[in-house]
């Protein structure tokens, strides 16, 4: 499996529709279970997810509201350049209050405004 999806109910179904398995999440603490379930970092405790899966995940789709609760933990897996590599996306709300698009952060970086 080269994708996996953490996030909610509704897009975790939309996802399995075109083949991309995931796991519903609903808070901090279940978000947190999941993400380190996947990357294989649970240490002697197992994660809400078979072991299996960690070791074939290269992209991780989640949420910015499950970017919002792995917090400090997901700069720390992004910063540290390990696989899998984690795309946020836009939940069922559309973005998040105070989160740069895209497009916007393209545009800061090279600073042009078409």
């Amino acid at each position: 499996m080269d994708y996996f999806f953490i996030g909610d109910p509704e897009l975790v179904t939309a996802f399995r529709f075109v083949g991309i398995h995931g796991h519903a999440v609903s808070g901090k603490e279940d978000a947190l279970a999941v993400f380190k379930g996947l990357t294989g970092d649970w240490g002697e405790a197992a994660g809400p997810v078979s072991s299996g899966e960690h070791c074939s995940c290269l992209v991780l789709i989640i949420t910015e509201e499950t970017a919002d609760w792995l917090g400090e933990t997901l700069t720390d897996w992004q910063l540290g350049g390990k696989y899998p590599l984690v795309v946020e996306i836009p939940g069922t709300m559309g973005h998040l209050a105070g989160r740069k698009t895209l497009v916007d952060s393209i545009r800061e970086a090279i600073g042009i405004h078409v």
